[in-house]
């Protein structure tokens, strides 16, 4: 099949008996989208350190499992891919790599620490993802990677220190993958979801335009899984400005960011 710029991927459609691992899949838009992949018909595997969550999650889904895990710490997730793959039969059709964290940070607030800790989760724990399941997916000759960013990762941001910088890393990271797995057969997705309502934005205290609910994301994500998409960005009333912005000359944008933030 040729592929054309919408078309990347394999596109999937029918979820029916196929199996998905997500990770960060306790709350937010991780559990939003199991819940719509178990509709559809998938088997949803979800991984989270918040063991309570995923296991109200699987209680009454059948088929489901739950595996709590911190992705900071590679073993576990080594063990944890192990265990999926035992589950399973054989590699996932989907592995979606949903973890975050987030604070708000400004330079003249800088937090050493708190920086270290979303790298940690954010892109380390994608790093040790990747670790655990590519030599399982390269094996099979098929499945598909999907890695959570931002807009926040597409140009530096206000109160982004510390997050911004995570999320323009799994962007980056997400194209050398399509680059060097789409010919062996491997879809590779990065999804860029402007401001959702979850646990970790409920922290903010600035106005979030265009909030969407995590429902909402989920069934974006379907979507453009089904087109065979390589990246997703939505809501796409304020991602697309935010994605042509990255287009300006650095001193027009800056100057809008101050404009449009007030900072």
């Amino acid at each position: 099949m040729q592929l054309t710029s919408k078309r990347l991927n394999p596109p999937l459609t029918d979820w029916r008996g196929r199996a998905v691992w997500i990770l960060g899949g306790s709350s937010g838009i991780g559990r939003a989208t199991a819940e719509a992949l178990y509709a559809q018909g998938a088997r949803v595997i979800v991984s989270a350190r918040q063991g309570q969550a995923l296991q109200d999650f699987v209680a009454t889904r059948v088929g489901c499992l739950a595996l709590p895990l911190d992705v900071t710490d590679a073993a576990a997730v080594t063990a944890a891919a192990e265990a999926v793959r035992s589950h399973v039969g054989r590699a996932p059709d989907l592995i979606l790599y949903c973890a975050g964290h987030y604070q708000a940070m400004r330079a003249t607030q800088f937090d050493l620490a708190e920086v270290q800790r979303h790298w940690a989760v954010n892109y380390g724990g994608a790093l040790h993802l990747l670790d655990a399941v590519l030599p399982m997916l390269l094996a099979a000759g098929n499945g598909h990677l999907a890695l959570v960013g931002s807009v926040a990762g597409y140009r530096g941001l206000p109160m982004s220190l510390a997050y911004g910088p995570t999320k323009a890393a799994l962007n980056n990271l997400a194209e050398n993958l399509y680059l060097d797995l789409h010919k062996l057969g491997i879809g590779v997705s990065i999804i860029n979801p402007g401001f959702v309502e979850t646990p970790l934005t409920a922290q903010n205290t600035f106005t979030m335009p265009a909030l969407i609910r995590p429902e909402e994301a989920a069934q974006h994500m379907l979507r453009g899984w089904a087109d065979g998409r390589f990246e997703m960005n939505f809501p796409r009333r304020f991602t697309r400005w935010v994605r042509l912005m990255r287009c300006l000359p650095d001193a027009w944008y800056f100057s809008a960011v101050s404009r449009i933030t007030g900072e």
